[in-house]
């Protein structure tokens, strides 16, 4: 299969994890376990998985230049990122989180064009903009925007997590050029879990196994294994091959995907402005994904 088709399938699929994720995650916390020792508990989970990984089948040695590299990225890719969201999703509504985070690939393409001089071109920024539509649109179909005072901090939280995110996606580009993938994420997150480490610790402490029902598990070994692990992992694997913006967009296909998730659970429906939203989100993501004839040319010679 195409280097490039299997790259997007990778955002497909990382994205609808994502999608998942949002139901999820809000099951678990803060009931059963807080935010902050609930982003532990995935750092340590995913580490232990990409260690695995890395010293059984890779064993790639990185040079001492990129240490200072990888700390930051996972300072912005695991530690900001992640305690940031959780703990503004815990304070803010899933609308006010979901509308904030169509900013990223704004954030991204000016941080592209700021740190890797990538041009930002017509049909990019149409790509954009369509999706912010799209996905604004069907955000807003589900409840309205909440704007108290707990919920301000949690949106600026989010923001700050959009931001960071889209630092580490162009950051951590030039890594994933020069090493695999696997390689990259055991740094970043071992880097991330010395930074998380102090923030989670007391409240992963606080947490009462016993009370923790079978269906609950289930779901805190899905976002440790499947959003932290594989989906940290696809969406590396899809920056060998694609630009920081194009990885961005495809944050636009989960309220798509989360939508289907929610209908297949029978607690939502199907109607028109949903499908007319769908739409316009997947017309700006070919838009931002699509290759023109001059970049394809490079390529192939």
């Amino acid at each position: 299969m195409n280097k490039i088709v299997l790259a997007h399938l990778s955002l497909l699929v990382a994205n609808l994890i994502y999608a998942i994720n949002y139901t999820l995650a809000k099951d678990v916390m803060p009931d059963y376990i807080k935010p902050s020792g609930f982003i532990l508990l995935r750092v340590i989970g995913a580490l232990f998985l990409f260690a695995l990984s890395y010293f059984l089948f890779i064993k790639e040695k990185i040079e001492k230049k990129d240490i200072i590299r990888f700390a930051i990225c996972g300072l912005f890719g695991v530690a900001i990122n992640q305690l940031l969201f959780f703990e503004g999703l815990n304070l803010t509504t899933p609308i006010n989180a979901a509308i904030i985070m169509t900013s990223n690939p704004i954030l991204v393409i000016i941080m592209s064009l700021l740190i890797l001089k990538e041009k930002i071109t017509l049909r990019k920024g149409l790509g954009i903009i369509l999706g912010i539509v799209g996905a604004s649109s069907l955000i807003l179909n589900g409840g309205d925007i909440n704007l108290s005072s707990d919920a301000q901090i949690g949106n600026l939280f989010i923001f700050i997590n959009a931001t960071s995110y889209g630092l580490y996606l162009v950051l951590v580009k030039p890594l994933m050029k020069k090493y695999k993938p696997i390689t990259v994420m055991f740094y970043v997150f071992a880097f991330g879990l010395l930074l998380v480490f102090p923030f989670g610790i007391a409240n992963l402490y606080q947490v009462n196994w016993n009370d923790i029902p079978t269906n609950i598990y289930w779901e805190i070994s899905f976002v440790v294994v499947c959003t932290t692990f594989i989906a940290y992992l696809f969406n590396s694997s899809a920056l060998k091959e694609l630009s920081p913006t194009t990885v961005s967009i495809y944050i636009y296909l989960q309220p798509i995907l989360a939508t289907l998730f929610a209908i297949l659970r029978e607690s939502d429906s199907l109607d028109k402005q949903k499908i007319i939203s769908s739409a316009i989100i997947f017309l700006g993501v070919y838009l931002v994904s699509v290759r023109s004839k001059k970049q394809s040319k490079r390529k192939l010679s």
